[in-house]
């Protein structure tokens, strides 16, 4: 469920956590937890439980609890894609990120818990003389993430180097997805669509000599460093590549690099990116980006719809 409001009342959720607690211990449940610390956006308010299960049987125990006592629940790995109200979140927040982050190298196969990141994947592809994911190395999110937006970069995509996956479905059960089954397509995947978590990846990647993989990698890094605002929060790319157009240079030819409210601001240095300059709100945010559809649709008769996921 990903409902936006819980109707519980508080004996209803203090019961809800005390359920969730036996599942994954009473440490690993937290009430009214900023989630301005849990993205890159640093923008946020509190969820009202969040939740830290250690193994894909709790994550689907929990999403069961959730299930029985119709509470919304929302995954977060590392926020690296998302702005969230600044009201906070009435749901169960469930956190896949380092608890559930095991690589292992069989062969030209990797197999990799959802919580791993991207790069420490890539880094540990390199490690193992292995080709294809190098793409992805500087991709701020983690493989649960990218399998579930089909995550790309520099003309690589994770459905290029994705075999399998392991997902929950909304009903708690584990199953087993198909590269066909997946249906990805451009920041989309049968998954989303579904209401699937996914919990494990297991990709088919190529032998090639470590140093070259390490080389491509360093490029990759070099022209991200050149080119994006790495230095600063943001969610990444903003918007969405609208068919035969750039989101970022429809923006820019439309004078609106730099362009503020409040705390946020379209990047000086990449203008498809958002950017948080140090005290921005959801709502700063939201506006700013209504502003550049807005004034992007007037100049080129151009929608541009948002990349960032946006939770409220």
């Amino acid at each position: 469920m990903t409902a936006a409001c819980l109707n519980q009342d508080a004996v209803e959720m203090a019961a809800l956590a005390l359920s969730l607690a036996e599942i994954v211990g009473a440490d690993n449940v937290l009430a009214n937890e900023p989630m301005a610390k849990h993205t890159t956006f640093l923008i946020g308010g509190p969820a009202d439980v969040y939740v830290v299960p250690h193994s894909v049987d709790d994550i689907a125990a929990v999403m069961r609890v959730c299930d029985k006592a119709e509470a919304p629940y929302r995954i977060v790995g590392n926020g690296s894609d998302l702005l969230v109200a600044d009201e906070g979140l009435r749901c169960v927040v469930i956190q896949v990120l380092d608890n559930l982050a095991n690589i292992a190298v069989e062969g030209t196969q990797m197999r990799i818990q959802a919580g791993a990141t991207n790069a420490a994947v890539a880094d540990a592809a390199y490690a193992a003389g292995l080709a294809g994911f190098e793409f992805a190395s500087g991709i701020p999110g983690t493989i649960g993430g990218a399998a579930i937006m089909n995550a790309g970069a520099y003309g690589g995509e994770f459905k290029d180097v994705a075999a399998e996956l392991t997902c929950i479905t909304p009903a708690g059960d584990v199953v087993k997805v198909s590269r066909d089954q997946a249906d990805w397509s451009y920041r989309h995947s049968m998954m989303d669509k579904a209401g699937y978590v996914v919990v494990e990846a297991l990709l088919q990647l190529e032998r090639d000599e470590p140093a070259k993989i390490k080389a491509r990698m360093d490029d990759l890094q070099a022209r991200r460093e050149e080119k994006q605002p790495l230095e600063m929060p943001s969610a990444g790319s903003t918007f969405k590549r609208p068919e035969g157009y750039f989101a970022g240079k429809l923006i820019q030819d439309a004078d609106l690099r730099g362009y503020r409210v409040g705390g946020a601001q379209v990047s000086e240095k990449h203008t498809g990116f958002v950017v948080n300059t140090g005290n921005a709100t959801a709502a700063d945010v939201l506006q700013l980006i209504e502003d550049v559809q807005r004034r992007v649709y007037e100049r080129f008769g151009v929608h541009l719809e948002p990349e960032v996921r946006m939770w409220k």
